[in-house]
C-alpha cells in the first residue's frame, strides 16, 4: 500500500543541486491513491526520520505540481514554510504523540518526485509497509522503520547488512576517495557484496557476504559448524546429559521456576555434534541450525576479510592494509555491524533489565549476538555471582556473631570498665594524654572483625576460591563444547595486521621477508622482541614505583596528622583519630588511585602497540598483564601497607622510629584491623561507584546528546550539517558509541580486582562478599544494557576460556594465602591471645589487656613539647600498647621474652597456615578436574562417530563415483559399438526401418522421419 522514498533513484545530478535550496525532509509513508492520500488526514502513518536532498530551482514553475491536489490550505501553508530558512519539519516523535499534520511532509515530497519526471516515489528507505499505525518507537528504533524490508537488508529486501562502512560525503580529498575506491575494488574481488547509501551528508556501504565467500573462509578460519543429526548421536547425549529424576529435584525446580529463562522467548536448542567446516562435506553440516554461520559468525568472517585488504596501488605492504589503519586516518569515519533490532527487543526484554536481576542468562543467545568471546564474559560474571551466595550469607553469619557475643568480650569490657589508665599522647605537638575507656565504642567495633571467627573465615575464604576456579573450569567446558569451540586455540588464529606492519617495516626482517616472499616470517625474541618487551615492562615499572610515591606521600600525609586538624575536628578527640584521618586519607587514597589509573590506562595500550604481538589473543594478555600488575600495586598497596606495616615499626616513647622527621603511624586505638576495614569499604565501594558512573551515566548523557542535537540542531558541524538521523538500522548504529576490541578488558580488571579484594582482604570486613554479591548483580544487568542499547554491535570473536584473567586469579589465591596468615599473625589479637593463654593461668584473658600494654615514665620523653605536656597535666607515668619492658622492671623499655614468643608463634602459624591451606587447594584441584568425566566421555564417543560417519559418507561418495565412471565407460562403448556398425546398417537404424518393419514402408508414406 505503501512506497518508501529512495532518494537514489532519482536522477537529478548533484552538481545542479544548489546547498541554498537543498531541503530538509521528515521521511514519510505516503499512500500512491488519492484515496490513501485522503485517508492520511485521518489516521497516523507509520513514519522514520530521512533527511533527503532535492532540488528545488524549478519548483515554481514546474506544472506537474499541479496534478497533485492539496488537502487543504494549511497544508499548503505548511508547503510553502517549508522552503523558509530556519523552518524545522514536525519529527517522528511529535507525529507518534499526536502533533503535526501527516500528510504535509508526504505531499511537498511527492511534489518534488513530480518535479524529477516521477510519477510514483519508489521503495527502499526505511518506512514500513502495510498497516499505518504508529509502530514502535523507542529504544533507536524509529517508528515503522524495523517493519520494513530493507531497514537491515539491501534494496532488493533479500540480502542482509553483515557490515556497514560509513565515510564523509563531503570530503574532497582525492587521495582518500583513491584508497577507498581501491579497497572497496578489492572488496569485490574477494566476493564482498556492496551497496552504497548516498543519501545523507555521511555516505554508507553496506556490505554482504554471499554463502560461497562463507564458505571460502570459514573453511580458511577452520570454524566449527553443526552437523545434521548422526545416527547414535542421541544415544551419546541421553547417556552423558546428567538427568536428576528424584522427587527433590522436581521439588526445587518448582520452587525456582521464576529464575527460569522464558522458553517461548528462548526455547531449548537441540544439540549438535560439531565440526571444522570444509567445502567437500558441505552437505553434512545443518543448515538449519542457528548456529550454522550465525550472525557473529558472518561479522567475523567480513572482518577478517576486512583486516587484510590493501588500498593503495603498486606494491602491496603490510603497511597498506586493513580497515583499522583507513578508519585510524580518516578514510572512513567507522566501520561496524548491524543490532537486529527484533533479537536486541528480545534481549533487552528478558536479559538487559534489573527487574531480570534473579533470571538465568540466555547463553546461547547471547552467543549468537554478540559472539563466544563476549558471551564467555557474561557467563563467567554470572557464574562468579552465583558462587557468591554461600560466602556472602557465611559472611553474614560470621559478622552476625560479633553482635551476639558483643557483651562477652573480656578486652573490649576491660577497656570500658577503666577509669584510671592514661595512654601517652599519639603525636609530639598538639596531643594530650588521653584515657583508654575513650576507646570502648571502637573496641567493640573492632570486636565484630576480630573475634574466634576471623580465622574459620578465612580458612572458609580460602577454600572457596579454589572450589570457585574449578568449577567455573568444568562450567565453561560445558559450555565450549556445546558452542563447538572445543579444541579451539591461538594456534588457530592469523596475525594481526598491525604485527604484519610492524614486522615489515623492520629492517632487519627486510631481507628475510625479501626472500621467503611471506609478510609473517620468524621473529628472533632476542635480536628483535626483547627490547620493545623491555622498555614496555621497564616503563610499567616506572609508573608501579610513581603509585609507591603516591601511596607513601598519602602515608605521610597520615603521619602528619594535620589536613583534617584545621578543617573537621580536634586532632585529640577519638572522633578524629577513629574516623576522620582514616575516611579523608581512604578518600586521598582514592583519588590518586583514579587518576594513576586513568593516566597509565592510555598508556598501556601505546606500550603493547610498541611489542611484536602477533595474534589478538598474544596482545590482550600483554595488555591485561601489564594493566593488571600496575592496578595491583595500585589499589592494593595502601591495603597492604594498613595490614602488614602500619603500628609495626613504631619504637617506644622515648625513641621514635621517624621518617622525614615525623612519627611513624601507630595503629588507631580501635586497631590497624579496623582501619583495614575502613579502607577496604571506602575504597571497593567507592570504585564500583565510580565505575557504575562512568560505565553507564556517561553512554547515555552521549547518547542524549545525540538525540538532542538530532531533534533540535543545537549542535552544528560540517557547515550547518547536523547529526545523521536515524532512518534505518545502520543509520540508527552510527549514532552509537564505537565497539572496541578490547571492550572487555575494562569489565574484566573490575570484577578481578573486586575479587582481590575479597579473597585478600575480606577477613577484615566479612560483608565485603555481600557487597561484591550485590554490586555484581546490577554489573551484569548494567552491562547487557550498556552493550545493547549504548554501544554498537561487536564483532564476533571466537573463545574457549576467559584468557589470562583465570590465570591471574589462580596467581590472586596463591597470595590471598600468604596475606590471609600475616593479617591473621600481626594484625589481630588471635596469636597473641594463644600465648598469652599457654603463658598464664587466665582462661579468661581477665588480664590479657595489661599484657598488651606497658608503663612508661613521663620524665623519659625526649620532646620538650611532650615534657611540657606532661608537666602542665601533672602526668608521671602513662601506657602505650607494646610488647615491651615496663618502665620499673630491669632493662626498661626492651624487649621481652614473651615478644619473642609471639614473635615465634606469628611465623610459625604463617608456615603451618600456609602449608595446610595450599596442601588442601592441591587436594581439590586433583579432586576436581578440568573437564567432567561424563563430558570427556562425550567428546570421545562424539569424535569416534564422527570419523565413523566421515569414513561412511567418504565409501558413499567413492561408490557414487564409482558408478558415475561405470555409467561413463559404458556410454562410451555403445558409441564406440554403434560406430563400427556397417553405414547401412546404422542408417536403418536411426531412421526406425529394419527388416520386420520392411513392409509397412508404402503404408508410413510421407509420415516417416528421416534422421540420416
Amino acid at each position: 500500500m505503501y512506497s518508501a522514498v529512495r532518494t537514489h533513484d532519482y536522477d537529478y545530478p548533484e552538481s545542479e543541486m544548489d546547498e541554498r535550496e537543498s531541503l530538509y525532509f521528515d521521511t514519510i509513508s505516503l499512500a500512491e491513491s488519492e484515496a490513501a492520500a485522503a485517508a492520511a488526514h485521518r489516521k497516523s502513518l507509520s513514519q522514520s526520520r530521512n533527511t533527503i536532498y532535492h532540488s528545488a530551482v524549478d519548483l515554481a514553475g514546474d506544472e506537474s505540481r499541479n496534478s497533485l491536489r492539496l488537502a487543504s490550505g494549511a497544508a499548503a501553508e505548511h508547503m510553502r514554510l517549508a522552503w523558509q530558512p530556519g523552518y524545522r519539519q514536525s519529527t517522528a516523535l511529535e507525529h507518534l504523540n499526536g502533533g503535526g499534520d501527516h500528510t504535509d511532509a508526504a505531499i511537498a515530497a511527492q511534489v518534488l518526485a513530480l518535479q524529477n519526471g516521477r510519477t510514483h516515489l519508489p521503495t527502499g528507505i526505511g518506512v514500513g509497509g502495510g498497516g499505518g499505525g504508529g509502530g514502535h518507537y523507542g529504544h533507536g528504533a524509529t517508528a515503522g522503520g524495523g517493519d520494513d524490508e530493507t531497514y537491515r537488508r539491501f534494496n532488493d529486501g533479500k540480502r542482509s547488512v553483515d557490515f556497514v562502512l560509513a565515510y564523509n560525503g563531503e570530503d574532497l580529498d582525492e587521495e582518500a576517495a583513491n584508497k577507498r575506491k581501491i579497497f572497496e575494488a578489492n572488496l569485490m574481488r574477494e566476493g564482498i557484496e556492496l551497496e552504497y547509501y548516498k543519501e545523507q551528508w555521511v555516505h554508507f556501504i553496506k556490505l554482504h557476504a554471499p554463502p560461497d565467500v562463507l564458505h571460502r573462509y570459514a573453511e580458511v578460519l577452520k570454524i566449527k559448524m553443526p552437523l545434521k543429526p548422526i545416527p547414535g548421536q542421541e544415544q551419546i547425549i541421553a547417556e552423558t546429559t546428567l538427568e536428576l529424576k528424584s522427587w527433590f529435584t522436581r521439588m526445587c525446580r518448582s520452587l525456582f521456576s521464576s529464575v527460569q529463562l522464558n522458553t517461548d522467548v528462548f526455547p531449548d536448542r537441540e544439540q549438535r555434534i560439531h565440526m571444522e567446516f570444509a567445502q567437500k562435506y558441505l552437505e553434512l553440516y545443518d543448515k538449519e541450525h542457528p548456529n550454522y554461520f550465525d550472525p557473529s559468525t558472518r561479522y567475523s568472517i567480513i572482518d577478517f576479510v576486512m583486516q587484510r585488504q590493501h588500498f593503495e596501488q603498486g606494491e602491496e605492504k603490510a603497511d597498506n592494509l586493513g580497515i583499522e589503519k583507513l578508519v585510524e586516518d580518516g578514510v572512513y569515519l567507522c566501520a561496524y555491524t548491524l543490532h537486529d533490532k527484533d533479537r536486541r527487543g528480545e534481549l533487552l526484554k528478558e536479559w538487559a533489565s534489573i527487574r531480570k536481576w534473579k533470571n538465568l542468562q540466555p547463553l546461547d543467545y547471547v552467543k549468537d549476538y554478540f559472539g563466544a568471546k563476549v558471551a564467555l564474559y557474561f557467563a563467567w560474571l554470572g557464574f562468579y555471582t552465583h558462587m557468591l551466595m554461600p560466602v556472602s550469607v557465611l559472611g553474614i553469619f560470621f559478622f552476625l556473631y560479633g553482635f551476639v557475643t558483643w557483651s562477652s568480650d573480656p578486652i573490649s569490657q576491660d577497656i570500658c570498665n577503666d577509669n584510671e589508665t592514661i595512654m601517652c599522647p599519639q603525636c609530639d605537638k598538639g596531643c594530650n594524654f588521653w584515657r583508654l575507656n575513650e576507646t570502648c565504642t571502637s573496641s567493640k567495633f573492632n570486636y565484630l572483625i576480630d573475634n574466634k571467627m576471623t580465622v574459620v573465615f578465612a580458612f572458609v575464604m580460602a577454600i572457596w576460591s579454589v572450589i570457585y576456579l574449578e568449577l567455573w573450569k568444568r562450567y565453561s567446558a560445558g559450555l565450549v563444547h556445546r558452542w563447538g569451540l572445543t579444541g579451539f586455540n591461538h594456534h588457530v588464529e592469523h596475525p594481526r595486521p598491525q604485527y604484519l606492519a610492524k614486522v615489515s617495516q623492520s629492517k632487519r626482517l627486510s631481507k628475510k621477508l625479501g626472500e621467503a616472499k611471506t609478510l609473517d616470517p620468524d621473529v628472533p625474541f632476542w635480536s628483535i622482541k626483547f627490547w620493545p618487551n623491555f622498555t614496555s615492562y621497564s616503563i610499567m615499572v616506572l609508573f608501579i614505583c610513581i603509585s609507591v610515591i603516591a601511596i607513601s606521600a598519602i602515608i605521610i600525609y597520615r603521619m602528619a596528622q594535620r589536613a583534617s586538624h584545621s578543617i573537621l575536628a580536634n586532632e585529640n578527640t577519638m572522633t578524629y583519630k577513629i574516623m576522620v584521618l582514616p575516611i579523608t586519607a581512604g578518600f586521598l587514597d582514592l583519588i590518586v588511585i583514579s587518576i594513576l589509573d586513568l593516566v597509565y590506562s592510555s598508556l598501556a595500550v601505546r606500550l603493547t602497540n610498541y611489542e611484536y604481538c602477533r595474534t589478538q589473543t598474544e596482545y590482550d594478555e600483554s595488555l591485561t598483564i601489564k594493566n593488571y600488575v600496575f592496578q595491583f600495586v595500585n589499589y592494593y598497596s595502601s591495603l597492604f601497607y594498613i595490614a602488614f606495616f602500619k603500628g609495626k615499626f613504631v619504637g617506644y616513647p622515648s625513641k621514635y622510629n621517624r621518617i622525614f622527621s615525623f612519627r611513624q603511624e601507630e595503629c588507631n586505638p580501635g586497631g590497624c584491623l579496623m582501619e583495614l576495614c575502613v579502607q577496604l569499604v571506602i575504597i571497593m565501594v567507592g570504585k564500583q561507584a565510580v565505575n557504575a558512573i562512568v560505565e553507564m551515566l556517561i553512554p547515555y548523557l552521549m547518547r542524549t546528546a545525540k538525540e538532542l542535537n538530532q531533534n533540535y540542531g543545537w549542535f552544528k558541524r560540517h557547515s550547518e550539517q547536523k547529526l545523521v538521523p536515524s532512518t534505518n538500522q545502520f543509520t540508527e548504529d552510527f549514532n552509537l558509541l564505537p565497539a572496541e576490541n578490547n571492550s572487555l578488558y575494562a569489565e574484566y580488571l573490575e570484577m578481578v580486582i573486586q575479587y582481590g579484594f575479597i579473597t585478600l582482604f575480606s577477613l577484615a570486613f566479612p560483608l565485603a562478599p555481600l557487597l561484591a554479591l550485590i554490586n555484581n548483580v546490577i554489573e551484569l544487568r548494567l552491562d547487557a544494557i550498556k552493550m545493547l542499547r549504548f554501544v554498537r554491535r561487536p564483532v564476533g570473536m571466537r573463545a574457549r576460556d576467559i584468557g589470562v584473567w583465570h590465570s591471574i586469579m589462580t596467581v590472586l589465591t596463591h597470595i590471598a594465602v600468604a596475606s590471609s596468615a600475616m593479617i591473621i599473625a600481626f594484625s589481630t589479637n588471635f596469636i597473641p591471645k594463644l600465648v598469652y593463654k599457654a603463658t598464664h593461668d587466665d582462661p579468661e584473658l581477665n588480664g590479657y589487656l595489661n599484657f598488651t600494654m606497658a608503663a612508661f615514665y613521663t620524665k623519659d620523653f625526649e620532646t620538650d613539647t611532650l615534657l611540657n605536656v606532661s608537666a602542665t597535666a601533672n602526668v608521671t607515668e602513662c601506657y602505650y600498647t607494646e610488647f615491651r619492658n615496663n618502665a620499673w622492671e630491669p632493662n626498661p623499655y626492651k624487649r621481652p621474652v614473651v615478644y619473642w614468643k609471639i614473635l615465634t608463634a606469628r611465623l610459625a602459624f604463617i608456615v603451618i597456615y600456609q602449608n595446610i591451606i595450599t596442601m588442601l587447594q592441591g587436594i581439590l584441584r586433583w579432586a576436581v578436574p578440568d573437564v567432567s568425566g561424563r563430558l570427556l566421555k562425550r567428546i570421545k564417543r562424539e569424535n569416534f562417530l564422527l570419523r565413523e560417519h566421515i569414513i561412511e559418507f567418504e565409501k558413499r561418495q567413492a561408490q557414487e563415483l564409482t558408478q558415475t565412471q561405470l555409467q561413463s565407460q559404458q556410454q562410451q562403448q555403445q558409441q564406440q559399438t554403434v560406430g563400427s556398425e556397417p553405414e547401412d546398417l546404422l542408417r536403418q537404424r536411426l531412421n526406425g526401418n529394419n527388416n520386420n518393419n520392411s513392409n509397412n514402408k508404402n503404408a508410413a508414406g510421407d509420415s516417416s522421419t528421416t534422421y540420416v
